[in-house]
């Protein structure tokens, strides 16, 4: 098992160094690509450090990843942080653990978030946030197969928020992030470069919307959320001047809070997401100025978020593959127990990540517990394949 993760950290950053250039798929008469088989050209926007976009939070992942809309929590710091400035509680501090890859029997790797936030009055809040990726122990080995140095890959990214109501029912937010990358550093590379660390910054800005909403024999409250995230510097891990992007999204979510009476709520929620990194070229010209580069990974970081929603080769149809669904609902009993479930849907061109997920939640006092698992769909392997992943919150005096 280690030896293939240390494959799939080489075909990783080989991928990023060298990015070759895709010939294999070619427009057929109707304008679509296909591979020389006929079939659908696979043509997944990939990014630099997507841990970035792993959702540790065991209420959403229970929920189908959506998490944009959902009232604040400390794991607001991943989806929106503007929602902190909402938070019904003076302080909370959430700790989550994630297993990864544990189907495949690694017992090492996984990842860690820990965030919490502060409510200075009524207008403004500041969030923290640490994701800190492990990818276990791996035996380097040289050109020739021989054992190096062994290594621990780990990744992680730490994040500020600030969160401030810019009316009673409107809030916006501005995250800034560190992000720390350390694949293989002093190995060598595919082609005689030495791999480095790599360093980058990025920042998040986030609004949402409350809109609360009188029913004839209950009381609810809507949310609507919009969130552009990891809008930063380029990464590399080398001294080559080709660097890659960060996975920038751009997510829009609503979610419908519903107190049927004094000891139910139930509550409907839904993301949509799209990464703003331009899409690899195929099936043309891709290397316009012939330095073995393909165009698409030499534009800089802003002119990538916007080429992005105009640059698939299949024009505004392979956009909308681009996006990306997550459906979810949450019971609650009394605010002590609750019962949730929800779907995630990518498309089958674009990564193909179906799944639907379960969890629980219990909360007492001060304390919190989430569970999430997920059950894919599809044959394409997740990492979270039969998972049980779990959060622990604290929040404390109600404000």
């Amino acid at each position: 098992m280690k030896q293939f993760l240390y494959s799939f950290l080489v075909v990783c950053i080989s991928t990023l160094l060298y990015s070759p250039l895709l010939g294999q798929c070619t427009f057929d008469k109707n304008g679509n690509l296909v591979d020389l088989s006929g079939r659908p050209c696979v043509n997944t926007v990939t990014t630099a450090v997507p841990f970035l976009r792993i959702v540790s939070d065991a209420r959403s992942g229970a929920m189908g990843n959506v998490g944009i809309g959902l009232s604040a929590d400390p794991n607001a710091m991943h989806f929106n942080a503007s929602k902190l400035a909402f938070a019904e509680e003076k302080m909370g501090i959430s700790a989550t653990y994630t297993p990864w890859l544990r189907a495949l029997g690694l017992n090492d790797v996984y990842l860690a978030y820990l965030t919490g936030f502060y409510k200075i009055d009524d207008l403004q809040s500041l969030g923290v946030g640490l994701r800190y990726f492990s990818l276990g122990t791996i035996q380097f080995t040289d050109e020739n197969g021989q054992a190096l140095v062994p290594g621990r890959p780990n990744e992680f990214e730490i994040a500020i928020a600030y969160s401030r109501k810019l009316s009673d029912n409107f809030s916006a937010a501005l995250t800034g992030k560190f992000i720390f990358s350390n694949l293989a550093a002093g190995q060598i590379a595919p082609g005689g470069e030495e791999i480095e660390v790599g360093l980058a910054g990025a920042a998040d800005l986030s609004f949402t919307w409350l809109i609360p909403i009188e029913m004839q024999r209950s009381s609810s409250n809507f949310r609507l959320g919009l969130a552009l995230t990891n809008i930063g510097s380029k990464i590399t891990y080398t001294r080559s001047t080709v660097k890659d992007f960060l996975p920038a999204n751009i997510g829009l979510g609503a979610a419908w809070d519903i107190d049927l009476n004094e000891f139910n709520r139930i509550t409907f929620a839904a993301d949509i997401n799209k990464l703003m990194v331009p899409t690899p070229c195929q099936g043309g010209n891709c290397d316009l100025n012939n330095n073995s580069v393909s165009d698409h990974k030499e534009q800089s970081p802003i002119s990538g978020i916007f080429s992005s929603f105009g640059d698939a080769p299949e024009g505004f149809r392979e956009e909308l593959k681009e996006l990306m669904y997550s459906f979810g609902v949450e019971y609650w009993y009394d605010q002590q127990f609750a019962v949730r479930a929800g779907y995630f849907n990518e498309h089958a061109q674009k990564g193909n990540r179906k799944f639907f997920t379960v969890g629980l939640g219990l909360k007492y006092n001060v304390f919190g517990l989430n569970f999430s698992y997920l059950i894919p769909t599809t044959n394409q392997r997740n990492p979270l394949d039969n998972t049980l992943r779990f959060s622990l919150l604290f929040n404390f005096e109600e404000s």
